[in-house]
C-alpha cells in the first residue's frame, strides 16, 4: 500500500492538501459504501460529505505519529459506519412534527426513476434485497463483494475477526440468493 503511506505522509507534511488527496483517493469506495447503507438514497451524499467532516476533525486532533501508523480505508469507511448508526439512532429517537408518516425503515422495492436510469430491474431488485440483510451482513457484502475490499479490510472496518467477516459475508450472500429465488419464482 505505497499509495497509503504516500497519503499518510502528505497528511503529516500539510493536513489540508494532504486531506484532500484521501478525498481524491478514497472518495468513491467512501460514497459506494453510503449509497448502500443510508436508509435513502437522497441521504447517501450527505452522509459521505459528514464521515469526511468527521474525518478531516479527527486528523486536527491526531498528533503526527498516530496519522503515520493510521490505515486510512478502513478508517475512513468505519467513520462512515458509525455515522449512519448514529443518524439512525438519531432519526428513532426524535419524532415527526410535520404529520408527515416516517419514511420506510428499508429501501422500497419500488425503484424511482433515479433508480431506473441508473441501474437493471435486477440490480434494483438486489439493492432492495440488500436492505433487508441485518446490518452487519449487509455491511460485509457491501464491503467484500461490492467495494471488493480484502477480507482483512473488512474485519477492520467491522471490529471483528477475519473469520467472523467471511462469515458475516457468507451469510449475507446466502440469504441474499435465497430472497433472489423466492422473488423470481414469485414473479
Amino acid at each position: 500500500m505505497a499509495d497509503d503511506e504516500q497519503l499518510r505522509a502528505a497528511l503529516v507534511e500539510d493536513l489540508d492538501a494532504g486531506f484532500e488527496a484521501v478525498v481524491r483517493t478514497h472518495g468513491d469506495v467512501v460514497h459506494a459504501v453510503a449509497r448502500r447503507t443510508a436508509e435513502r438514497a437522497a441521504d447517501a451524499e450527505d452522509l459521505a460529505a459528514e464521515a469526511f467532516l468527521r474525518a478531516y476533525r479527527a486528523l486536527r486532533g491526531y498528533d503526527h505519529d498516530r496519522i503515520a501508523r493510521l490505515d486510512l480505508r478502513p478508517w475512513l469507511l468505519t467513520i462512515l459506519l458509525n455515522t449512519a448508526r448514529n443518524d439512525r439512532r438519531d432519526a428513532a429517537r426524535r419524532p415527526r412534527t410535520d404529520g408527515a408518516a416516517d419514511p420506510p425503515d428499508r429501501a422500497s422495492p419500488a425503484p424511482g426513476p433515479a433508480e431506473r436510469a441508473e441501474t437493471t430491474d435486477l440490480g434494483d431488485r438486489l439493492a432492495a434485497l440488500l436492505a433487508t440483510l441485518p446490518v452487519a451482513q449487509r455491511t460485509a457484502v457491501v464491503l467484500r463483494h461490492v467495494v471488493d475490499l480484502p477480507v482483512a479490510e473488512v474485519a477492520a472496518v467491522l471490529a471483528c475477526s477475519e473469520g467472523t467477516a467471511r462469515s458475516h459475508a457468507a451469510r449475507g450472500l446466502a440469504a441474499l440468493r435465497t430472497r433472489l429465488t423466492s422473488t423470481e419464482d414469485t414473479s
